[in-house]
């Protein structure tokens, strides 16, 4: 990102306001191992135990607790971490399966262009959480499989994207120069090409990280996310759909949780769009 960029994109209210709610977030999901409980910590004697429980022992529960006894707080800041995480990893892997194919696409057009093109119309044609719930199912559910599902099956947008702007860009001047002088591909892609693709990424990459944990959420409370103990939000949520009518909070606070995640995080995206557009 552009110094003028990344100036014209914090000037924005939206931003700062976006930034304000997930920043917090953050900064608490990584901080969770120092939470003074484990979340697969079980308290039986405090099961279903409402916000701002203390119990017999003389524990504070702020979220309350589950049908276990397990404290939420404790869950949701490790299944925030767990789910950012999740997230993240297969945004790099789209990221870079999709950039790849896009530049050599885009740049060589030809037999490679038609393969990359059908490659991705057909995966486009497939609804996405569908292709996963097969793949996951066929495969077995374990963290790495599903972050290698999401990355795999997520590259389709950045390809396109990337396609469209190398296809644009290998006719400018200063492209035809880097072949006058003898400049291998390789080295006209990186150093001419894939900076100027790169506040596109920057854009669609932010988009897509709020689309990648929606993702695992919904594949974790399908019960094929991230396996037990570990917690995630999806997963949480799903544990306490059954005991909502006399636990609300089971899964009212990790569901407010996701959203203003997901929220917050394509508010930054669409902001980013609009400074980088012409103009913005």
């Amino acid at each position: 990102m552009t110094g003028r960029l990344l100036r014209r994109w914090l000037r924005r209210s939206r931003t700062r306001w976006a930034l304000a709610v997930l920043i917090p977030i953050l900064v608490a999901a990584l901080a969770a191992p120092l939470y003074p409980r484990s979340p697969t910590d079980q308290d039986l004697r405090a099961t279903l135990a409402p916000p701002g429980t203390v119990s017999a022992a003389g524990t504070f529960y702020p979220l309350g607790t589950d049908e276990l006894g397990r404290d939420l707080a404790s869950r949701l800041l490790h299944g925030t971490r767990a789910s950012v995480a999740v997230g993240a990893m297969a945004l790099a892997i789209a990221l870079t399966v999709g950039t790849l194919l896009g530049l050599l696409a885009g740049y060589f057009g030809g037999w490679v262009d038609a393969l990359v093109t059908g490659l991705t119309e057909t995966l486009m044609t497939l609804p996405f959480i569908l292709l996963a719930i097969a793949v996951i199912a066929a495969v077995g559910a374990s963290t790495t499989v599903l972050i290698l599902t999401l990355g795999l099956t997520g590259w389709v947008s950045f390809a396109k994207l990337v396609r469209a702007k190398t296809f644009e860009l290998r006719s400018e001047e200063f492209v035809q120069a880097a072949h006058a002088l003898g400049v291998r591909s390789a080295g006209t892609l990186g150093r001419h090409v894939l900076p100027n693709v790169m506040p596109l990424l920057l854009v669609d990459g932010t988009l897509q990280f709020g689309a990648l944990v929606l993702a695992e959420a919904g594949l974790s409370f399908l019960g094929l996310g991230v396996p037990p103990p570990t917690p995630t939000l999806g997963g949480v949520l799903a544990g306490g759909q059954v005991f909502l009518a006399v636990a609300w909070w089971i899964s009212t606070f990790p569901g407010l949780l996701l959203l203003t995640l997901v929220l917050a995080v394509n508010v930054l995206g669409d902001t980013l769009r609009d400074a980088a557009a012409p103009g913005g």
